[in-house]
């Protein structure tokens, strides 16, 4: 990518830092000078405490702001200070020297707790009370001081509550002193001439000018540690030395102690009018120089006190009194001893030359990262490299050397340490030291700040910030251009504030992102529902994001630095700013060997892996880390959508990468799809539009006017399953409330995903069948979709007949489904397929819907088309609408006439419904004989199944199984054959019909239809004419045989499945129909048939003849061996029939004389009766 095309997705104008921190302004030309003097000021120290800012001058004064809220309607919420007054603290004008040499205000201390500020200004220590800076405790002073502070940083506000205890360093001890409502001494320590101090509990670090040691406050112990500079061999470490005072307030007191002492107003020294001496609590700090005091007060609790030098006498007013301390500030730790400090570090030693005296003075930098240990800092020369060294409480080197690039001018430690578990996100307690670094080049312009981490081993990573110098200085009326090196300062305040960050809200506010613009179907869908542009909703939404952005753009920051008459806020860079400007970097260079379209993706990774896995702790944090994945992941998608054709395919790993981070972003799916040629048009605003991280339109709007690329040439790419993978991760977010605009969401990514699946499918489907993505599309809309108006749209235009089909059937829509079924099977093209078996489908479908209005509809279409599968419709057991009989036909026969027959042999045949079993016998013949009526090859066929037929000789088959056996796939033949079924008695005795009139109907093609003649003279009783038709006219003399059986009914049907079978005739009937049977067989004109069916029939149904009769029919010329079997069986019989006669005769007379006897010994039994006659 170009750099000009890489500034348009910068979100600001101007190159942000991509450094852990930043200077933000926090007060600008500042009057180092008050109006009407002349001479060169620069700034020496700030503090801030809560809403008041002091800044020291090398004038010896004290320059107040105070900072004033910022107001609703301003644009930034940042405070703005304004200037409130310019204090002169006390000091010793004689013992400061010429203006030019003294190093003016040189400490500013405050103490918020107690509401004092400590000030020592030209070796002059005042006191003050806040805010206002009034003088405390009386106007006291201390001369001769060179530090004030030591503070124990890891005090609490319960052991504050009775004060704070400071260490104020003179040039022969160093004194504890509570301040509070009053000064009181806590005990005094011998270590001359201190020039820094850092306390945390018992233990101090501090340091002269030549070396530093650690201090045991509580049990008066030292032990020096190592030089500050490396060419000071001369001093030894590790000696643990007592440091206690000849007098202890805790173990001796004085009469004199509570003694006051006389406060002095000043002579010819600057400060306030009511200025008084501190000699009274802390004189002696510093040598005496004014005339000697009582002896009185040498031997007191303070017995090493003197009065700071006066040069008038002692006023006798504004007396105050010393009030020695009792009891110790922190807990005692007696005799616990400092251990000897470790031999010197190799990297002290190896900074450390062949000289025995360094050539100049390095000042002592002491801090305290952690609540165990100190940083102090050593080396050669001012412009020479520096080390930092960690030492913890017992003296030992803690952790790691730091490389300063030279001797720092000032150091301050910012941040915990990761290692402390706080509650605290990583990014706000990484551990960081910040160093002023002395100008080497003396025609530059900047300060430089070094950054590095003392809580991790980062491989001496460094970051340095640039702070400008102005070049005009003030000096009076005229301005010099020089760079001084004392003229830029860094410093740890007191209280620690806000600083906004504008950049942060504009960032990570939300912002709506308009896309119709060029999206003709968009702008459509969104003024439809859009009454206005601007509507009144969308003017308080911003307005609200304004807001929002607003309370985001907070950092909390406590160091200042300055420079010239500025100051600025050092604070740690926002997350989002940082990795936003390193993401902007990265898109301005171009990787080597790629074209200018192309992004480094390896640093574009890098910098999502510098927050993996890392947890938000506030609601910026939150936000921002969801702006920069979301950022990354849109850059790194659009990049691969944007790779050359020409390029080689895209590795998998970039779209597996790719794929997460779209995921793990969250970024509104629509925002994605906007950027893909053709499914753009998919993405749907709606009415209250896309809001997005304003930080994120640059990057939307750049790569939309900039990706050329066809939708074609996407899909050859491989980016296609990518799409469909994170649309698809997408829909199963279904149903979740955290998801903004859920509607329009889904509808985009359903519409989305059906494009693509249509687009792949449809591809797939030249190359490969089956395609692999038709289940997928099958199973899209199935499950539903969201966007269900425009999916019919793109099936439509996609000529998706069936897949519309289906996607009808998800939303139940039974009429719709079956209007796109109907289509395919009327022959309307349907891209790839699917409906295999149209028909049945319908069927199917058909059986499983309750709308009586559809069946009845596309029964009877499907019945005109197909009358077997119609007439299913209407006769299926588990089908969920119910047909009575009548109603189907009646419908049939309005609307689908070639169905009513398939329907009454249904009902006839399947349903035993003998009830409509006349008018099939009608719809029978009238396809029968309208057949035979009109053709001649019809008839043809009949007569030579007739020839064919009596040609066989026997055994053969019945009549009936000759033509099923060999039927003629024609449908006027098989329904000849259900009629010869129905009138042939297939339905039982109950069925009747009406025999004239099929007789009448049938008698013009008596000849031809020889067996329904047969059935119908059997019915009418003329069983002579139908056995002569059977013998004679068909030869079916097996059939003849079961009419004499049968008595001329059930003959030419299936006995199988018969519902009723009709009563056998008695034997005399029979007897009566073989004899006619007899008759037709004697008349055969073929002898040999003649003669083999006669000897047949009366030899196995002999006993239904009588011999006499058969005698007198049986022509003369016949032997007796031709009926011999009958004649044999009936004599048999006959003899039988005698044999059983008398056999029963014989049982009739002995049950007769039974009867008898048993008569007898019944009236035996009984007696005589005698009966009177009258």
């Amino acid at each position: 990518m170009s750099e000009e095309e890489g500034v348009g997705l910068s979100i600001k104008k101007t190159a942000a830092s991509t450094g852990s921190y930043v200077l933000r302004p926090l007060v600008k030309d500042i009057p180092l000078l008050a109006d009407g003097r002349s001479g060169e000021a620069r700034i020496t120290c700030v503090e801030l405490s809560e809403e008041n800012l002091y800044v020291g001058t090398s004038q010896a004064e004290i320059l107040h702001f105070v900072s004033i809220p910022a107001e609703p309607e301003d644009e930034s919420p940042a405070p703005s200070y304004i200037f409130a007054s310019r204090l002169q603290p006390s000091y010793n004008a004689q013992a400061a020297g010429s203006a030019s040499a003294s190093p003016g205000v040189q400490q500013i201390s405050v103490l918020p707790s107690v509401q004092k500020a400590c000030i020592l200004c030209n070796g002059t220590l005042s006191f003050y009370s806040l805010p206002e800076l009034s003088p405390a405790f009386g106007n006291l002073t201390v001369h001769n001081c060179t530090w004030v502070g030591g503070v124990d940083l890891s005090s609490t506000a319960a052991t504050e509550e009775h004060g704070v205890v400071v260490t104020i360093c003179a040039r022969n001890k160093v004194r504890l002193v509570r301040i509070g409502d009053e000064a009181r001494r806590v005990r005094d320590i011998e270590f001359p001439g201190c020039l820094a101090s850092t306390r945390r509990g018992n233990f101090a670090c501090v340091a002269d000018s030549h070396s530093y040691a650690l201090l045991d406050v509580e049990n008066q112990q030292k032990i020096s540690l190592f030089p500050i500079s490396s060419l000071d061999e001369n001093l030894g470490g590790g000696k643990v030395e007592s440091i206690s005072t000849t007098t202890d307030p805790a173990t001796v007191r004085s009469p004199s102690s509570s003694r006051p002492f006389s406060s002095e107003g000043p002579t010819n020294g600057k400060g306030h009018g009511r200025s008084t001496s501190l000699g009274a609590f802390v004189g002696g700090l510093g040598r005496r120089q004014g005339s000697p005091q009582p002896r009185s007060r040498d031997r007191s609790s303070l017995a090493t006190l003197e009065p700071p030098l006066r040069e008038s006498s002692p006023s006798t007013q504004n007396r105050t009194e010393l009030v020695p301390e009792t009891s110790n500030l922190v807990p005692s730790t007696p005799n616990k001893p400092l251990p000897v400090l470790p031999e010197r570090s190799d990297s002290l030693r190896g900074l450390s030359p062949s000289r025995s005296r360094p050539s100049e003075t390095l000042a002592p930098h002491i801090c305290s990262p952690t609540p165990t240990e100190f940083l102090l800092t050593t080396g050669i020369a001012a412009k020479e490299a520096g080390v930092g060294i960690f030492v913890n409480l017992d003296g030992d080197v803690a952790r790691g050397t730091l490389q300063f690039e030279r001797y720092p001018s000032a150091v301050v430690s910012d941040g915990i340490g990761i290692e402390v578990e706080d509650g605290a996100s990583e990014e706000e307690r990484k551990g960081f030291v910040l160093a002023t670094l002395p100008q080497v080049d003396s025609d530059s312009n900047h300060g430089i700040i070094e950054i590095q981490r003392w809580d991790t081993d980062d491989g001496g990573n460094k970051e340095f910030v640039e702070v400008p110098v102005p070049a005009s200085m003030e000096t009076g009326h005229t301005s010099e251009s020089r760079s001084l090196p004392d003229n830029f300062g860094l410093r740890s305040v007191n209280t620690t504030v806000t600083v906004h960050f504008s950049e942060i809200g504009e960032m990570l506010r939300g912002t709506r992102l308009r896309l119709f613009k060029d999206n003709s179907r968009l702008k459509q869908a969104v003024e439809s529902t859009i009454e206005s542009p601007a509507e009144e909703w969308e003017l308080s939404r911003n307005k609200e994001e304004v807001e929002f952005g607003r309370r985001l753009s907070g950092r909390m920051g406590s160091i200042i630095v300055w420079s010239g008459s500025s100051l600025w806020w050092i604070v740690r860079n926002p997350l989002a700013m940082r990795l936003d400007a390193a993401i902007s970097g990265v898109l301005k260079r171009v990787p080597e060997g790629h074209s200018d379209n192309e992004v480094d993706r390896s640093s574009i990774i890098r910098i999502i892996n510098s927050i993996r896995g890392q947890e938000a702790s506030s609601e910026t944090e939150f936000l921002s880390l969801e702006y920069i994945r979301q950022k990354i992941s849109l850059v790194l998608f659009a990049d691969l959508i944007t790779l050359p054709s020409s390029s080689s395919s895209i590795q998998a790993a970039d779209l597996r990468i790719t794929e997460g981070l779209l995921m793990e972003g969250g970024v509104d799916p629509r925002v994605t799809l906007s950027l893909i040629p053709l499914l753009r048009q998919e993405v749907i605003e709606g009415r209250r539009g896309i809001w997005i991280h304003a930080g994120l339109i640059s990057v939307v709007e750049y790569y939309r006017s900039n990706i050329r690329k066809s939708f074609e040439e996407i899909v050859a790419s491989g980016m296609l399953n990518l799409i469909k993978r994170y649309l698809g991760a997408w829909r199963q977010r279904k149903g979740f409330g955290s998801i903004a605009d859920e509607v329009e969401v889904f509808q985009t990514i359903d519409a989305a995903v059906l494009r693509v699946l249509l687009e792949q499918d449809s591809r797939e489907s030249r190359t490969s069948k089956p395609s692999p993505t038709r289940n997928e599309l099958y199973a899209l809309v199935d499950s539903g979709v969201d966007c269900f108006d425009r999916a019919i749209i793109l099936l439509e235009d996609y000529r998706r007949l069936y897949v519309l089909s289906r996607l009808y059937q998800s939303r139940r829509m039974a009429r719709k489904v079956l209007e796109t079924w109907k289509r395919v099977i009327e022959g309307e093209y349907d891209e790839g397929g699917g409906l295999i078996d149209g028909e049945n489908e319908v069927c199917r479908y058909l059986a499983i819907i309750k709308d009586t209005a559809l069946v009845d509809e596309y029964g009877t279409w499907l019945a005109g088309r197909n009358p077997t599968l119609g007439v299913q419709v209407f006769t299926n057991d588990s089908s969920r609408v119910k047909w009575e009989p009548h109603q189907v036909v009646i419908l049939l026969r309005r609307k689908a006439p070639d169905a009513v027959k398939v329907y009454l042999e249904h009902l006839v045949f399947g349903k035993k419904n003998v009830q409509y079993a006349n008018d099939l016998i009608s719809y029978y013949l009238d396809s029968v004989l309208t057949v035979l009526g009109s053709s001649e090859k019809a008839r043809d066929i009949l007569a030579r199944s007739y020839e064919s037929y009596r040609a066989l000789h026997p055994p053969k088959p019945t009549y009936r199984q000759f033509i099923v056996e060999n039927t003629v796939p024609l449908p006027w033949w098989h329904d000849r054959l259900r009629l010869l079924e129905l009138i042939g008695g297939s339905h039982g005795s109950d069925f009747s019909y009406d025999v004239g009139s099929i007789l009448s109907r049938i008698e013009p093609f008596e000849q031809n239809l020889v067996p329904e003649s047969i059935i119908l003279d059997g019915r009418q009783g003329r069983h002579k004419q139908a056995l002569r038709l059977l013998t004679h006219g068909l030869g079916d003399y097996h059939t003849a045989v079961n009419y004499c059986l049968l008595g001329g009914a059930s003959i030419f049907h299936p006995t199988q499945g018969s519902v009723a079978p009709l009563a056998a005739p008695s034997q005399e009937e029979q007897a009566v129909l073989f004899g006619y049977l007899l008759t037709e067989f004697l008349h055969i004109e073929d002898f040999s048939d003649r003669l083999e069916r006669t000897s047949e029939l009366l030899e196995r149904f002999g006993s239904w003849y009588d011999v006499k009769d058969v005698l007198d029919l049986i022509p003369e010329s016949w032997s007796v061996e031709l009926v011999s079997g009958f004649l044999v069986s009936s004599f048999r019989r006959l003899v039988q029939e005698r044999n059983e006669a008398t056999i029963t005769k014989a049982l009739s007379g002995a049950e007769n004389l039974q009867i008898a006897a048993a008569f007898v010994e019944k009236s035996c039994a009984l007696g005589p009766q005698i009966e009177k006659l009258p």
